[in-house]
């Protein structure tokens, strides 16, 4: 399980809701998904929930949650659960997932942004998305509100690919290529692909906090 949460709502409270998110979806996968599969429970397949439905309602929980005992802070989160080949991800807000392959990147989330929601309805173009005054300014976060919609995602994961997870402080000043181009000269390499990634972030000015995860998926042995 991997979980990219960025704090909205001041430092203090920000840091609360985002770390209140971790524990709070790791501890209900753990329950509701490993250890099940760890004790071989009984139990068919019909009476148990997917792992698409536990990272969803894990991620719902943690709104409640957050809501309730932090309520001038909230939260983005993007949670990914790798199931052999398969990456099962639950996500709200403007952190990202994407698949790298040696020849092409995925973005596999939405911003649930204001300016995202502009450019889909063409009302910006690419450019003026960059720049806009409301570029921080969030429809969907934990923490927000009661209810919460949260998008799943399933994608097969090939062999030798990599699934980066990372915070807008990233995706903000380091363009889809730069990450294919440094991902995929890493010599397969997560840990010196991040460094790489967030000195190049801090490079250019980075203010946000810079938070990126890659994990690799092995080649298949022969």
């Amino acid at each position: 399980l991997f979980i990219v949460a960025d704090g909205m709502g001041g430092h203090e409270d920000g840091e609360k809701a985002s770390a209140m998110t971790v524990q709070v979806v790791s501890r209900e996968v753990v329950n509701n998904i490993f250890l099940p599969l760890l004790y071989n429970e009984a139990g068919g397949d019909a009476e148990r929930p997917t792992i698409s439905e536990v990272l969803r309602s894990a991620v719902q929980k943690a709104n409640q949650i957050v809501s309730e005992k932090v309520p001038e802070g909230g939260t983005t989160v993007t949670a990914a659960a790798i199931m052999g080949n398969l990456a099962y991800i639950a996500h709200v807000g403007d952190s990202r997932a994407y698949l790298i392959t040696p020849a092409s990147i995925d973005k596999l989330t939405r911003d649930h942004s204001l300016v995202e929601r502009l450019k889909e309805l063409d009302h910006i173009n690419e450019e003026e998305a960059i720049d806009h005054p409301q570029s921080n300014v969030l429809y969907r976060a934990i923490g927000q509100s009661e209810s919460l919609e949260v998008d799943a995602i399933t994608r097969q994961i090939p062999p030798g690919a990599y699934l980066l997870l990372c915070s807008d402080g990233l995706w903000n000043l380091v363009k889809q290529d730069e990450l294919l181009e440094i991902v995929s000269k890493s010599n397969g390499s997560p840990q010196t692909a991040c460094e790489k990634l967030v000195a190049l972030a801090n490079e250019r000015g980075g203010r946000d906090n810079i938070t990126v995860v890659i994990i690799r998926i092995s080649p298949v042995q022969s």
